[in-house]
């Protein structure tokens, strides 16, 4: 079964007025387009090309991922989400409670785990990504330590076991947390490099965040053209600015941890949240042959495969995990035994263990892990 899919894009305030529309070929609305859905999750189902229904109405069962073409032009929230067994507790816990599903509040709007990897299109897609080794954010500190205000937060930072009861005091706006935002945005004007550079981000678009001191703990990443992170349960991640393919696992949980006026609950976070200081989850591909590769993170619910012109003008298979969701960026493709696909088409695929492509395009299939 082929059936040609499409939507419209979110229009959060930190979207791009022009990223999603020059990469599909589309016209743009005029204001911020954000992210374009492409699944049967109900919070923006793609609609089915053709006719009134949606994704929803074809798609037998749950859809297990989520595709999104996502466009930054401003950071967005500091955030994490639960492993499945934090998700189900969470779940089952506030809906004993009676705390409505749409609750501004509400940590846990279904009893799924929201595992997700970002694929790279904009050169550099930037963003906050895990905890780093105290050492590295000393060293960070170093040119402007002597202030009083930023010396408690050295002080702090004795090791890698500090970053839990640091982060709560942040988060928490603790005594001198204020003062100390205060003067790594004044310092961020005099000092270079890449965690300063995030700094001066962050204080435009939230000032007097903490956040903007948070993001001295984590890793800042700047992702090239094909480069791919890996956002597992308790990863505290934050997208900077950039245009790249989001796929992730179909859930609603996010715990929020700053750059945001939504609600952040603090123990909640606390008791999700990852604090090892871990390299920066770069995930790298299986090359299926020249010009195919495969994004798997070893999760059920979903992997990446992204097929090259090249590779499709030679014409290739792809093996599918189940239903599968194809996205052309470039270019056009016949999908065997279905319709061709052009820039900006997406069709949804189910029945079909294999999928074959032949034409000059660029695709992006997501689908159900097949191994």
């Amino acid at each position: 079964m082929f059936v040609e899919i499409a939507n419209t894009p979110r229009d959060y305030a930190w979207g791009s007025t022009t990223a999603i529309a020059g990469l599909l070929g589309t016209s743009p609305s005029g204001g911020p387009e954000a992210e374009l859905w492409l699944g049967a999750h109900p919070g923006s189902p793609s609609r089915v090309v053709g006719d009134d229904r949606t994704l929803l109405d074809v798609v037998e069962g749950r859809l297990p991922f989520l595709m999104k073409v996502l466009a930054a032009d401003a950071p967005l929230s500091l955030q994490a989400h639960p492993t499945i067994a934090q998700a189900e507790e969470g779940f089952a816990r506030e809906e004993a409670a009676g705390v409505p599903v749409d609750a501004p509040h509400r940590n846990y709007k279904d009893a799924f785990h929201k595992p997700e990897i970002i694929y790279a299109l904009s050169d550099p897609f930037r963003a906050l990504s895990g905890f780093r080794p105290v050492a590295e954010t000393r060293a960070v500190l170093a040119p402007v330590a002597d202030d009083p205000r930023i010396a408690p937060l050295v002080e702090r930072l004795s090791g890698d076991a500090a970053l839990q009861e640091v982060f709560a005091w942040l988060i928490e706006r603790g005594e001198g947390v204020d003062d100390l935002v205060a003067a790594v945005v004044e310092a961020a004007s005099t000092v270079d490099g890449i965690s300063w550079q995030t700094v001066r981000t962050l204080a435009e678009h939230y000032p007097g965040d903490p956040g903007i001191v948070i993001s001295l703990l984590l890793h800042t990443v700047e992702l090239r053209p094909g480069e791919v992170l890996y956002l597992p349960a308790g990863n505290i991640h934050a997208y900077l600015e950039g245009l790249g393919i989001e796929l992730m696992a179909s859930s609603d949980n996010v715990l929020r941890g700053g750059l945001t006026p939504k609600h952040v609950d603090v123990p909640e976070l606390l008791s999700v949240l990852d604090f090892r200081p871990l390299p920066a989850p770069f995930l790298a591909p299986s090359e299926l042959e020249p010009g195919v590769s495969v994004y798997r993170p070893g999760v059920p619910d979903f992997q990446l495969t992204v097929v090259s012109p090249d590779a499709a003008e030679s014409g290739v298979e792809v093996r599918l995990g189940g239903p599968a969701i194809v996205l052309c960026t470039s270019g056009e493709v016949a999908l065997e035994n279905g319709p061709s696909i052009a820039r900006g088409g997406a069709v949804y695929v189910d029945g079909e263990d294999w999928l074959g492509v032949r034409g000059r395009g660029m695709l992006f299939i997501a689908s159900a892990a097949d191994a």
